[in-house]
């Protein structure tokens, strides 16, 4: 599945990925391939990524790596989307 991720400032990633884990505002939930179309807003907390992911350069020190082929990205707060194997996730 397809993966953006969108500051105030730029786009900071793109990617194909494997899962996503993100900080719902009533828990942690992971998305996967082919996950029903959700909306939701996020709270602080971490957005783990899975997958074999290619980072720019100029972002990777927003990243810090997790478990195996993971990285985590630390948020204040955002929402996400997903629709037809498409996640956007908006955060500052």
């Amino acid at each position: 599945m397809f993966l953006e991720i969108v500051t105030p400032e730029a786009s900071i990633f793109q990617g194909d990925v494997d899962s996503v884990t993100v900080p719902g505002v009533v828990g942690e939930f992971q998305i996967l391939n082919n996950h029903a179309p959700i909306v939701s807003l996020l709270q602080e907390g971490n957005v783990r990524i899975s997958g074999k992911l290619e980072i720019e350069e100029a972002y990777q020190d927003k990243f810090s790596k997790g478990d195996n082929d993971s990285r985590v990205l630390k948020i204040n707060s955002g929402t996400i989307e997903m629709n037809d194997n498409k996640i956007i996730i908006l955060v500052d």
